[in-house]
This record gives structure tokens, sequence and C-alpha cells, in this order.
């Protein structure tokens, strides 16, 4: 499923002119831009071309675009700059902000594809927190288990701010590209991250960034629920500089070099008694979200089978050295790094060009150019 800017464009990804033109998938979050390019082959998706751009603070604040020329510029040098193949193409698809966007499982009686998209958009209404009118909705019909009732069908539907929509294709013309899909950041971290023989127990993939953590609940090969939590890896980076009253730069350095891992008699407990309050409140939500979803597992709501089978964990942020297990212990849940090269071809010259501990961050750009290269819209 995805956003896609239709209504400016009066066509559908891949059905104007008749052409299949090659995508790019371009990820775009408060203080990074980061461009992939895959290539589909015999062997599987291999990476063609990758980019990463740090952004000035202030030029997007909380997924709101403040200075619209800055990335725009922003957006040309990361294209151009690329590393590996020329980008040949300039059209894209691109991430929106998941603090932005409005998810929602819905069920409804079965019917004709003509009839539910009338229904949806009625039924809609009961759930999103602001006015049709000021809204792009897209939806999508997603799998139920076996045991569910033959009667209903889930939809999963998902609104985001025309305002939003707008400002990222106006930067995106403006930077000389067209962007063909517009698609909210969990898709593509759950088709970047999930293996294709996933079951029905339910997966949380948690994608720890800079600037915010997105919690997404995965069944039955669907999104079921998604959040935004307001805790960052960047706020423990603050309280680091804050509690050893150091510079910011330095305390990014010893949250990278010691993470969570402490060794008796050294400098590493006041490190992880810095960030130890962020990280327990950040498990604390996650239990809510939890406690949540497995209070609302009618129908109505979510399909589940069973409880949480396990949580993912991706973005820069779970690179945290000790992380997983910090979180196990919490949450009594079995608690696992990502691979977002799951499904691009292990050969010589392909993941191997981006380098380790910078893969988890490159999670939404890859699933994006996963879809982009040609990968099912469903997983």
């Amino acid at each position: 499923m995805e956003i896609c800017p239709g209504e400016l464009y009066n066509t559908v990804m891949f059905k104007f002119l008749n052409l299949q033109p090659e995508i790019f998938g371009v990820d775009v979050n408060d203080l990074s831009l980061r461009v992939v390019k895959l290539v589909k082959s015999r062997k599987g998706f291999k990476l063609a071309s990758y980019n990463e751009l740090a952004l000035r603070a202030g030029i997007i604040n909380e997924g709101v675009i403040q200075d619209q020329d800055a990335l725009a510029n922003a957006l040309k040098k990361a294209c151009s700059g690329v590393k590996g193949k020329k980008l040949e193409t300039k059209h894209a698809i691109v991430s929106l902000p998941e603090e932005k966007s409005f998810s929602q499982v819905i069920s409804l009686p079965r019917m004709s594809q003509k009839e539910l998209k009338l229904a949806v958009g009625f039924e809609a209404e009961n759930y999103i927190p602001l006015p049709m009118e000021k809204v792009y909705l897209d939806f999508q019909t997603i799998g139920s288990l076996p045991k569910e009732d033959a009667k209903h069908m889930d939809v999963l539907i998902n609104v985001m701010p025309k305002t939003i929509v707008d400002s990222y294709v106006a930067c995106f013309k403006k930077a000389g590209l067209k962007p063909c899909i517009m698609e909210v950041e969990s898709q593509a971290i759950v088709r970047a991250l999930a293996p294709e023989d996933s079951g029905n127990h339910p997966v949380i993939f948690i994608d720890f960034s800079q600037t915010k953590t997105s919690f997404i609940i995965f069944s039955a090969n669907s999104i079921r629920f998604t959040c935004s939590i307001p805790i960052s890896s960047g706020q423990l980076t603050d309280a680091i500089a804050k509690n050893l009253q150091i510079s910011r730069a330095k305390a990014e350095e010893l949250k990278i070099k010691h993470g969570l891992v402490t060794r008796k008699g050294d400098k590493n407990h006041a490190i992880v008694a810095a960030m130890d309050p962020i990280l327990s409140a950040l498990a604390e939500q996650i239990k809510k979200y939890i406690s949540f979803y497995q209070g609302h597992t009618s129908r109505e709501y979510f399909a589940s089978e069973g409880n949480i089978e396990k949580i993912v964990l991706c973005g820069g942020g779970a690179n945290l050295q000790e992380l997983p297990d910090f979180l196990h212990k919490k949450l009594r849940i079995p608690v696992e790094i990502g691979n977002p090269f799951i499904h691009i071809a292990k050969e010589a010259g392909g993941q191997q060009k981006i380098a380790p501990h910078k893969a988890l961050s490159f999670t939404t750009a890859l699933g994006l150019a996963l879809r982009g290269a040609g990968q099912s819209e469903e997983l």
C-alpha cells in the first residue's frame, strides 16, 4: 500500500505513457537523506547505487518540511553523488513521515472492489481524526487467518494530510525528480525486513532512529498497527553529554564505542546510567502498545494468532551494543537485529558496498528500492 499522488498527476505508477521506468528509493527524514537503487537479475535484487547525505537541522522538523529550497538542493546533491552506477532515471519512490500518517485496520462485509472503494471512504470517516477533504486516503485488503469469518474482510486504511504530501511532491519537482509513489516508512521497513515465509504469529518491527522510534506490528502478512514513539537514539547522546558534561560529538563517540556494555571499574557505568532512563521509558512504551494490541485482538482491530513471536530492530540506533539483550530483559520477548539485505542477492558487488555499521540506517531506503525494482506490492 502507498500514498500515491494520483490527484497531482492524474495517473498511477507505471501506467503513464505505457512505460515502466526504472525507479529508485529516497528515504527522507529530519536529519538525513538516503538514496538506493536496486536492479533485478536472475539471482535476485542487486545494489546498483546508493548515497547518504546529512541534512542541516531545521530543514525538516518532525516530518514537516520547513525549507523547500534547501531540501530540493540536498536531493539534487544526494542523487548526483551516488556511489556505484550513476542514476539514469528521475523517477523515485519516496518515504513519507510515519509520525504524520494515520493507519487503521477495519472490518467490512465482503464486497466487490467497486463497492469497496465507495464503502471505505464512508467508513474511514469514523476513524480518521481529520476532515476527509484535507487528507489523501489509500487502502488495501489484507490477509485474514483461516479461522476468521469468511463473510467479512480486513482492510488497512492509511491517510496522510494533503499539506504534507503536497510539500514533499513540490520539493522533488524542484529537484527535477518525479515521485511516482509516496509510501509511509512502515511499509518500506516491513518490505525490507520481513521474510517471504512470514507466518501468522505477530512480529514487532522497531525502527530506532536519531529522531524518533517507529513501532510496527506485522501479522498474517500485513501491517496491523503502527505508531511513532517520541524517544530516539539522539536523546541517548544528549543524556550522555549532559551527565558527563562533555560535547555532543564526544558523547556520540562514547555511545557508539561502549554502548550498554559495562565493565567493573571503568567509566562505562556512567554512560549506561545516563542512557538507562531513556531506554527504560522506551521499553515501557513498547509494553503499552503490546498491551493495547493484545487487548484488541478481535477482528475489529487486528488479526492475531498467539503472542508476539519476536521483536526485530532496525534504524541506526539499533547498532547500540547490547540493546537487544536490554530490551529482552525488560520485555521478556525475543529481540533480534534485523537484516535489511535478506531480499538482496549475496554476491560480490552486491550488499558489501554499504558498510555493515550503516546497513540498519538504510533499511527504509532499501525497502523503497525493492518496491521500485519490481518487488510485489504485497509481501
